[in-house]
């Protein structure tokens, strides 16, 4: 075989982080806050990738959701309500798991994903078989190499296609935590 599996699992694995960082895997999770503290420890979410939204308080309709600010695993609520202890929903998004038995990528884009995959193992492929005697002849890493980069790059043209970055979003906005400096008005000093 011209890759060991588990080079084919670093494969696999690169290409599920690459799916991941466009299309999350949508997970919530519920976190108690500190009584008199709008910061909310979020370092058990695993795999994160982003926070989509912060719902305090929670079973609201219609929902509230909070503005907050993010530093490392710290959540900070900007909003006007401080928490007195009770649960806040948290709307983030992870990496996508696939394994031998479970798989949370949706079905529809599995070949997506393994074409990521084969694009990597073929880039590597070229790379290792530089400067060596192959049956393929002279042109074999540069025939694979080319097939890689194709693979490749169609797999991130659709994922930015994919991407959360690129959806239409329905949100409600939020109003701003400072307040808009005018540009025609001097209030002097």
């Amino acid at each position: 075989y011209r890759w060991t599996n588990d080079e084919l699992d670093r494969h696999i694995t690169h290409a599920v982080k690459d799916f991941s960082e466009a299309i999350s895997y949508e997970q919530k999770a519920v976190k108690a806050t500190t009584s008199g503290s709008r910061e909310i420890d979020i370092s058990s979410i695993t795999d994160r990738i982003m926070i989509e939204a912060v719902e305090y308080p929670v079973d609201k309709f219609p929902r509230k959701y909070q503005r907050y600010s993010l530093w490392a695993d710290t959540l900070t609520l900007l909003g006007d309500e401080v928490p007195d202890g009770s649960n806040a929903n948290i709307y983030y998004g992870k990496l996508h798991t696939l394994d031998a038995t479970t798989s949370t990528i949706p079905t529809k884009h599995e070949d997506l994903v393994a074409t990521g995959a084969c694009g990597y193992a073929a880039v590597e492929w070229a790379v290792h078989a530089i400067n060596r005697v192959n049956v393929g002849g002279l042109m074999t890493p540069k025939e694979f190499l080319t097939w890689g980069r194709e693979k490749l790059s169609y797999f991130k043209a659709e994922l930015k296609k994919l991407g959360r970055r690129n959806r239409v979003r329905v949100r409600s906005l939020y109003e701003p935590y400072y307040p808009p400096v005018s540009k025609s008005t001097d209030y002097g000093p």
